[in-house]
């Protein structure tokens, strides 16, 4: 009898779906985050929500907002917990500088797509993106729809 793999546990911790429906994402970048040990435990315990969130720039540093992490029950009294609280991105300085020049110069925003751990390190993926209009949104739709369309039919002709 063969020996049944233990399941490796997913390294995403939280996507934010709405993201691709809102905007047209062109350059991807990956970001560590500076993270206080409360925040690590809940994050440990899949307490995050991303889906208002948002990537900004000030004074040469890279901030990530609105991305809630909740309080574990057991939190210790004497730790002030704020899940909604901005914070601090990693980047080098050459990632930072063309960051600046693409939203202040070409009009994009910056918008977080992910978190996950890359070994024991919580890691955020984010975009540079374009807003979408109400018709490219339909017309993503019905390119999805007729996709699913063509491969029912391939599906039911190769019989």
């Amino acid at each position: 009898m063969a020996k049944k793999k233990a399941k490796t546990p997913s390294n995403n911790i939280a996507q934010n779906k709405k993201a691709r429906h809102e905007f047209v994402l062109d350059k991807k970048f990956e970001a560590g985050i500076e993270l206080q040990g409360w925040e690590i435990k809940s994050i440990r315990q899949g307490k995050v929500n991303m889906t208002d969130a948002y990537v900004f720039v000030k004074q040469g540093e890279v901030f990530l907002s609105n991305t809630q992490i909740q309080p574990l029950n057991q939190a210790s009294s004497h730790v002030l917990c704020e899940p909604n609280r901005v914070r601090k991105l990693l980047l080098n300085k050459r990632e930072i500088s063309e960051l600046i020049g693409s939203v202040e110069r070409k009009g994009y925003t910056l918008v977080p797509t992910s978190m996950y751990w890359v070994r024991n390190w919580v890691k955020v993926s984010f975009a540079l993106a374009k807003g979408k209009l109400a018709h490219d949104k339909r017309t993503d739709i019905k390119d999805r729809d007729w996709s699913r369309q063509k491969e029912r039919i391939m599906k039911h002709s190769s019989k």
